[in-house]
């Protein structure tokens, strides 16, 4: 009993002196926290790939100190792209440091800093300071598409690049192809119809002159691929006024920044669904999104979710201030293109056994007195009678323009839901349209007739000169700093596919162009001013996707022939060439590109942009 009592207070004892805080430990002695991370300059440690979604993006940490004068230059490689930038004092109390971006992948970065750094009112200019930061493979999830050999590309081709252009860093949002499962076992089926199934992979990435990758988007952290509400192509990538990248995926809207700093990610309103292809920023500060309607009643009563057929205007809260339901502005039941289309490539409906393939009369209306509904090329509400694939706003006269795939036309349509103008073949268009239609003119203002109401005109067919209009386009978008009261500039991606309204007798007779138009609004004429493509004639055709658009910084036209060498064998049903996607920069009026880079083994590309590293960091 004694033998216990002493062991107990032994216990105790021990017990009391654990339970006793050391002095000393308190206040951060030898044992107590600690920053013991490595810092290689002045300031402090570098953190990488800060907010989990940019690996190529990293923090200097400030260390405590305000920094102010801040450049950044990444050392490139022997013969590689330097990328420098200056970064704003409000940018580094965001990021809690220097930004770092451009880093290349596997690999080890140098970075040069210059700074200024302050504490309690005394400051010390730092002019050159040198950190390594070693990087680690891309980690990008593959589609397993035999298109994308490698990730995000195999290779890159520099064909051409001038000296004026060689700063360039090119954003690419490429899909190269379907993930097996996911949406293709999942159905919208309440009401019926939609667009859910059109959910495959995707990439967005940043490549220099040199063909480094030198940015990416980690796919993997974003979305949740087992969940049909955060998941999807990611479409519709802009870079706003303030640097940052709005773009939207499936179910989804949403803005980040370079670094991967979400700003915002939102569900779609719940009025609405799928979005896809277009998301713009308006000078307000509200963004134009183009959707469908999650739950519509038909004229014939039936309720359906539609495809592809609305547009929305959300403010910066994410409430709904407008929508355009195209369905009620346009015709719904044109099917003059819709009939020719080519079925192998519906724009991401990619099926080689459909190849050359086109709808009958009988078919389109079998289809339409039946329950058939979804993302299904056809006439009629809740099914891609439309295809909008991109909207622009047109801050002079508070409208919007877009452009309708599936009606082989570009619309100008105002805030009060009525038509300015409509650029396309007059061909199908009833008497309430036909006072809208544009009239082609040549350079001296005479009229051209174009035959087949006006579905052909003179050039339409593969040579130089002459006018056409654009056939299946992608992207249509005014070129604010060439327009004026009078005119409107407009670049378009003229995909040609349903060229004249038909198809050619020969596959490879088809083409691409870029086009720039102008328009007179008084007078209702267009005029094409400038084109490229017919020369390249089919290697450079594109049957989908693509993209041109004006840049103010060079006074240039970027172009993105992102499907360019797809082709099909129309007798055996199966894809003979793989695109090769190819970006094409020109000085304005030039008839031949200053910059021409294609990417290979990426599968089908989407759409690509200049990067303005001023706008995102200074």
């Amino acid at each position: 009993m004694r033998n216990n009592m002493k062991f107990l207070k032994v216990i105790s004892l021990l017990a009391s002196m654990v339970m006793i805080p050391n002095f000393s430990l308190a206040v951060g002695g030898a044992s107590g926290a600690k920053v013991d991370w490595q810092v290689q300059g002045q300031i402090g440690a570098i953190k990488l790939n800060p907010y989990g979604l940019a690996p190529l993006t990293a923090v200097i940490l400030d260390g405590g100190y305000i920094l102010s004068d801040v450049k950044v230059s990444i050392v490139p490689k022997e013969n590689g792209q330097e990328i420098s930038y200056k970064v704003d004092d409000k940018k580094l109390k965001t990021y809690g440091g220097i930004p770092i971006f451009g880093l290349y992948p596997s690999y080890l970065n140098t970075i040069k800093v210059s700074y200024t750094k302050s504490i309690f009112g005394k400051s010390q200019r730092i002019e050159e300071e040198y950190y390594k930061v070693a990087t680690s493979g891309v980690n990008i999830k593959p589609s397993a598409n035999t298109m994308q050999r490698g990730v995000p590309f195999e290779k890159v081709e520099i064909l051409k690049v001038e000296k004026e252009f060689s700063d360039r860093l090119y954003l690419i949002n490429n899909t190269p192809g379907k993930f097996s499962g996911l949406s293709s076992q999942a159905v919208w089926n309440n009401p019926i119809g939609g667009a859910l199934e059109w959910d495959e992979a995707s990439n967005a990435f940043i490549i220099d002159t040199k063909g480094e990758l030198r940015w990416y988007l980690d796919t993997n952290k974003l979305m949740d691929f087992d969940n049909i509400y955060k998941r999807g192509i990611m479409m519709g990538f802009r870079q706003n006024k303030d640097g940052a990248l709005s773009f939207g995926y499936g179910q989804r809207y949403v803005k980040y920044d370079l670094l991967g700093r979400e700003i915002f990610n939102r569900i779609l309103p719940a009025s609405y669904i799928d979005f896809s292809h277009s998301m713009s920023e308006m000078p307000n500060g509200n963004y134009l999104l183009r959707v469908a309607m999650a739950n519509i009643k038909r004229p014939d009563g039936k309720n359906v979710r539609s495809v592809r057929d609305v547009i929305i205007e959300v403010n910066q809260s994410g409430d709904v201030v407008d929508e355009w339901r195209l369905f009620e502005i346009l015709d719904p039941y044109r099917a003059n293109v819709i009939k020719v289309l080519d079925q192998g490539a519906v724009c991401l409906n990619v099926d080689a056994s459909k190849s050359g393939k086109t709808l009958s009369e009988e078919e389109l209306l079998k289809m339409d007195t039946s329950d058939i509904f979804g993302d299904i090329a056809g006439t009629g509400i809740g099914r891609n009678w439309a295809h909008v694939n991109s909207v622009d706003y047109d801050f002079s006269d508070d409208s919007i323009i877009i452009s309708s795939r599936h009606q082989s036309a570009v619309v100008k349509i105002g805030r009060d839901k009525k038509i300015k103008w409509i650029l396309g073949t007059h061909k199908g268009w009833n008497d309430k349209y036909k006072n809208t239609l544009l009239q082609p003119i040549d350079k001296n203002g005479k009229k051209i007739i174009c035959k087949d109401e006006y579905s052909k005109c003179e050039g339409y067919e593969n040579q130089e000169g002459g006018f056409d209009f654009p056939w299946t386009q992608h992207t249509a978008f005014k070129i604010d700093e060439k327009s004026n009261k009078k005119y409107t500039y407009l670049s378009v991606f003229d995909n040609g596919d349903a060229r004249g309204l038909s198809q050619p007798v020969f596959a490879n007779l088809k083409y691409s162009r870029a086009v720039i138009y102008k328009i007179d609004h008084k007078n209702q004429t267009v005029e094409q001013i400038w084109e490229y493509g017919k020369q390249r004639a089919n290697e450079w055709f594109s049957p989908i996707t693509s993209l041109v658009e004006y840049q103010k910084d060079k006074d240039s036209l970027l172009v993105y022939s992102a499907s360019a060498g797809m082709s099909f064998d129309l007798n055996k049903g199966v894809a003979l060439g793989e695109p090769k996607p190819e970006i094409d920069e020109f000085k304005w009026g030039k008839k031949e590109p200053s910059v021409q880079i294609r990417l290979i083994g990426s599968g089908i590309g989407y759409q690509a942009m200049p990067i303005d590293l001023n706008k995102a960091f200074n």
